[in-house]
């Protein structure tokens, strides 16, 4: 995996192979990036990267400035190496920790503006993610919720869905925290 833009652009990342994890393709990375490049000033924004695994997203964005960047895993080997990443890479932008996702966002408190989660293709209860989000007011005005999923989840009936893409095997549905005035765009 690579960092695709930023700081650390075109810098190559090797995760430890006995990691738990499916890492977010360079394609798929770039996309997504692209799409939020058109929404978001990266400089301004936070982040709370759920099941981050090797903290490929969590490290693409905080090459790209964000203001704050909070990996939770599980998996404390996870957290033990987007730690050294983030150390390796001066990140004081990146945060990582130890916890399980879901509990995490029953405990939550503040709203930021994206939420990225990227939970195990096979996990069950991923159609909860959304509902705990929303329900507990975890994004800001205009904040974004991306989950990565296998194609045969859909939520484009949930209230709140906005688009979805796919890259090859990977699947983003975008979900929106809309402002009053209807608008997607800061």
């Amino acid at each position: 995996m690579r960092i695709i833009c930023g700081r650390n652009k075109g810098r190559h990342i090797k995760a430890p192979d006995n990691l738990p994890v499916r890492p977010t393709t360079d394609m798929a990375k770039e996309s997504l990036f692209n799409i939020l490049n058109n929404y978001f000033y990266f400089e301004a924004v936070t982040v709370i990267d759920l099941f981050a695994g090797t903290g490929n997203i969590s490290l693409e964005f905080a090459s790209r400035d964000a203001v704050s960047v909070l990996a939770v895993d599980i998996h404390q080997p996870c957290v033990n190496f987007i730690k050294k990443m983030a150390g390796e890479l001066k990140y004081l932008n990146l945060t990582a920790i130890k916890a399980d996702a879901f509990q995490f966002l029953e405990h939550q408190k503040l709203p930021v503006d994206i939420i990225f989660a990227d939970p195990p293709y096979d996990m069950e209860g991923i159609e909860k993610i959304p509902q705990l989000v929303f329900e507990r007011n975890l994004l800001k005005p205009d904040g974004w919720l991306i989950i990565e999923h296998k194609k045969e989840i859909d939520f484009s009936s949930h209230p709140k869905f906005y688009q979805h893409r796919h890259y090859g095997r990977v699947n983003f549905s975008f979900l929106v925290n809309m402002s009053e005035t209807g608008e997607t765009e800061q």
